[in-house]
């Protein structure tokens, strides 16, 4: 079976396509820029095919389900409204991690995949095998937007409540896992949806506490 590989990726889609006219160096150094990340467009399909090609019968209809489980942050928010119910820090942590979430939503939507504009992979094309799969989105495939905005959550709640970051960061894992198992995302986009996550929750951390303020105090 032939690797399925991602679309070429299109310097214009950075938005800073070097022009006829640009300088030497700067052309030469966006050609080399180029080659890399073609490069890593092609590891990207070898591991995205290396998935779709291994049967694991067991896992598939669970990582199915959580990956449908966790649209629009339904898990998080769950998570968010019990700890919630708790006063202190487990209060705190679900106001950090919902606001997490919606920055790395924020982030990922609107600027991300609207940025890059990378197409989804072929499912068809590499056999992801039916009780593996999920709708497929129509939105842009990078970022992974379901792996920002659980691994920005768990890494805020994680941050104001300790004992939380272990199984809320394997869940967020799971999560990003389960968006190549299904067919709908290459590894390259859950690896920059983790970045924008972690990224976000500092951002969400900054803002719900200042540099006065500490988790808990």
């Amino acid at each position: 079976m032939p690797e399925p590989r991602p679309e070429p990726l299109d310097s214009s889609a950075y938005g800073v396509d070097p022009s006829p006219g640009a300088p030497p160096r700067l052309a030469a150094a966006w050609r080399a820029v180029t080659a890399v990340l073609g490069d890593l467009d092609a590891i990207d399909g070898a591991l995205y095919a290396a998935v779709a090609a291994t049967p694991t019968p067991t896992l598939d209809r669970a990582l199915r389900l959580l990956s449908r489980t966790a649209d629009h942050s339904k898990i998080s928010l769950t998570v968010a409204g019990l700890l919630a119910l708790r006063p202190g820090r487990p209060r705190q942590a679900a106001v950090a991690g919902v606001g997490a979430i919606a920055v790395a939503s924020a982030a990922a939507n609107l600027f991300g995949k609207r940025m890059v504009r990378r197409r989804r992979p072929d499912r068809e094309a590499a056999r992801v095998v039916v009780d593996r799969h999920v709708p497929m989105p129509a939105s842009a495939s990078f970022p992974s937007g379901h792996t920002a905005s659980a691994t920005a959550f768990a890494t805020a709640v994680g941050v104001v409540l300790p004992p939380a970051a272990v199984p809320l960061g394997i869940l967020a894992s799971a999560v990003g896992y389960s968006r190549v198992h299904t067919g709908v995302h290459y590894p390259g986009d859950v690896a920059a949806g983790a970045v924008l996550g972690l990224t976000s929750a500092v951002v969400s951390l900054a803002l719900t506490y200042g540099p006065r303020h500490r988790p808990g105090g």
